[in-house]
């Protein structure tokens, strides 16, 4: 999707009117994490539904100049290309709206590739990396969990924001994949709040999830299985913006570990990575 962001470098609260700057970039969490990910390096292929209008057009050709795969991207012929818009203070996010409908209307139809035999069958599963964001249905998410098409993937799953927390729910019943959230996030999935990382990924864990990665701002971040819990603290920085911060987190961590770094290695380079984004110092 388009991610349409109002930056102001000033605090700000409900009805705020202050000068700043408006961008369109290309964005959604699934973008984001592929963006950063061919940074590192990585040559990612999209899979989701885009209008087939200008819009549409223009965001494509913006990915494919990045290095993104978008062949298989789903045209939608009579959905408008989907667009986020969000507001920033120096005191973080004021508001956010994500419209969505072309790709929720879409369903299944974004995974036809994995049918087909473009990229993989249903026979002979695709078997690689797979990030995943919570921006899809919950009855789309739920097939991915359970169905056959991912069965042998190395699935990383996020959710698209905290509102869109819960419908992970399905890779916690199914043990699947390493899911990415934040305290608050792992709060929503759990039921409950979080002051640190290390709690919050141990009741994610008690929960059923296979591994997860918390992070929780400035501090501490965690990564924990049933078996071993790593935490890293992220470098200290000045905040110059904060959409993204998080999928650029979860695909440095992608990247390092497909590169072949230890999970103390990915965690600390994916802080690295996240802190560099928000400080200004990255695209």
């Amino acid at each position: 999707m388009w991610d349409v962001i109002g930056r102001a470098t000033c605090d700000m609260r409900q009805g705020s009117d202050v000068g700043g700057t408006i961008t369109r970039v290309p964005g959604g969490v699934a973008l984001n994490i592929a963006m950063t990910c061919a940074r590192f390096g990585l040559r990612p292929v999209l899979l989701s539904a885009v209008g087939a209008d200008r819009p549409g057009d223009e965001l494509l050709a913006q990915c494919e100049d990045l290095g993104l795969v978008t062949a298989h991207v789903h045209r939608a012929p009579d959905g408008a290309t989907d667009r986020y818009m969000a507001v920033e203070g120096a005191n973080g996010v004021i508001a956010a709206i994500a419209d969505a409908r072309t790709l929720e209307a879409a369903g299944d139809a974004i995974l036809a590739p994995l049918r087909t035999g473009a990229l993989a069958t249903a026979e002979a599963p695709f078997g690689g990396l797979a990030a995943l964001d919570g921006n899809l249905t919950d009855a789309l998410l739920h097939e991915i969990a359970h169905g056959p098409l991912f069965a042998r993937a190395d699935l990383r799953i996020a959710p698209a924001s905290p509102g869109k927390a819960a419908r992970l729910r399905p890779f916690l019943k199914a043990g699947r994949g390493v899911l990415y959230v934040n305290c608050e996030e792992a709060g929503i999935l759990c039921g409950q709040s979080f002051d640190t990382s290390q709690a919050a990924a141990a009741a994610v864990i008690e929960h059923g999830a296979r591994r997860v990665v918390v992070t929780h701002g400035p501090d501490a971040a965690t990564d924990a299985t049933q078996d071993a819990m790593i935490t890293a603290t992220p470098p200290k920085i000045t905040v110059s913006r904060l959409t993204g911060a998080g999928d650029t987190f979860m695909a440095a961590h992608i990247a390092a570990e497909a590169g072949g770094a230890d999970r103390k290695a990915a965690l600390s380079q994916a802080l690295g990575a996240a802190g560099a984004y928000v400080s200004g110092e990255d695209p």
